[in-house]
C-alpha cells in the first residue's frame, strides 16, 4: 500500500513561505464582515480558481421584504480576481463586479470596502487550530474553519 500525502489534501506548496505545504482560506462576507461563505484550496492555486465555487455556495439571503435573494447585488475584490472572465461571469450571474484592477489602482490602500473582509480574515487567523493546520483531511480543516466562522457570527451577533 502507498501512504498519502504527507500533509494531506488540498495542501500545496505555499509561495511565500519556502514551499512549506500549506492552505488557503477563501472567505465571502457580508457588509459587515460576518462570513457568509467559506472554501480551502491548496496554498498553490490561485485565487481567481475558487472565486465560482464561493460564489455558488451562498446560501439564499433573507430580506425584510419581498423574496429571498439568490445572490448579492454587488462583489467587492482584490486584485488578484482581476480578470476579464470572472468580470463576465459574475455579471452573468447578475453580480455588479467592484474589483480593484491591476496596474491602475495602488495595493497600500485596501478600499473602502474591502478591509472588512481582511478584518474578518484576522480574526480567523486568532484561530490557534486554522492559524497551522493540523489536520490531514481537507473535511475536517473545512469543518475546523466552518466552526470558527459561526463562533465568528455568534460574538458578532449577540453584541
Amino acid at each position: 500500500e502507498c501512504p498519502g500525502p504527507q500533509r494531506g489534501l488540498l495542501t500545496g506548496p505555499n509561495p511565500t513561505d519556502r514551499g512549506k505545504k500549506g492552505s488557503k482560506i477563501h472567505l465571502v462576507t457580508d457588509r459587515s464582515g460576518l462570513p457568509v461563505a467559506v472554501a480551502i484550496s491548496a496554498a498553490n492555486t490561485h485565487d481567481s480558481l475558487a472565486l465560482q465555487a464561493l460564489v455558488a455556495s451562498i446560501p439564499p439571503i433573507r430580506s425584510r421584504r419581498g423574496p429571498r435573494r439568490r445572490r448579492p447585488a454587488k462583489l467587492h475584490e482584490d486584485k488578484g480576481y482581476d480578470y476579464p472572465h470572472l468580470r463576465r461571469r459574475l455579471r452573468g450571474r447578475g453580480i455588479a463586479p467592484r474589483i480593484a484592477r491591476r496596474g491602475i489602482e495602488t495595493s497600500q490602500r485596501l478600499g473602502r470596502h474591502r478591509w472588512v473582509v481582511e478584518r474578518t480574515m484576522s480574526w480567523l487567523a486568532g484561530c490557534r487550530r486554522l492559524h497551522r493546520r493540523y489536520e490531514r483531511k481537507p473535511e475536517h480543516f473545512l469543518a475546523f474553519t466552518a466552526i470558527a466562522t459561526s463562533l465568528i457570527n455568534y460574538r458578532r451577533l449577540t453584541k
